[in-house]
This record gives C-alpha cells, structure tokens and sequence, in this order.
C-alpha cells in the first residue's frame, strides 16, 4: 500500500490545503503505480504542536515559520 506522511505545525495550514497534500500525493503514486494504486493510497498528514520540532539546534514555531517572529539561535555550549 502507497503511503506518506506529512507532518505539519499545527494551525498552519487550511482544511482545503490538507485536502491539497492528499490529491496531489495519491496522483503522484497513480503515475508511478498506476490507477490500480489510487484505492490503496494512504496519506497522513500529522499537526504538531507548536513548537514541537525543531532543525539545527533551534526549536521552530508557527510564528516563526509563518514570518511573524524572529529566529532564534539554537547554539549551545558542548
């Protein structure tokens, strides 16, 4: 079964956006696979809470994302 997930901060994208991710992704695994795919395809697609992840160090938040906030620095002493 053709499967992919999505993990996005929460509050960050529209319903009919989520609906975006789940028609293009099953139509990606069509072509690949073939129609006889799409009934199988299985696409999540995950919201975080704010400020549940992070990249390089830094804990990432919808603010920050969305431009409304500045990044912070995630360097530490080892």
């Amino acid at each position: 079964m053709p499967f992919a997930q999505f993990k996005v901060p929460a509050g960050t994208i529209k319903p009919e956006q989520k609906k975006l991710i789940v028609d293009r992704t099953t139509e990606l695994y069509v072509e690949i696979y073939g129609e006889v795919a799409r009934q199988n395809v299985l696409v999540l697609v995950d919201e975080v809470v704010d400020g549940g992840w992070g990249i390089g160090g830094t804990v990432l938040t919808a603010a920050m994302i969305n431009g409304d906030a500045p990044e912070e620095t995630g360097t530490a002493a080892v």
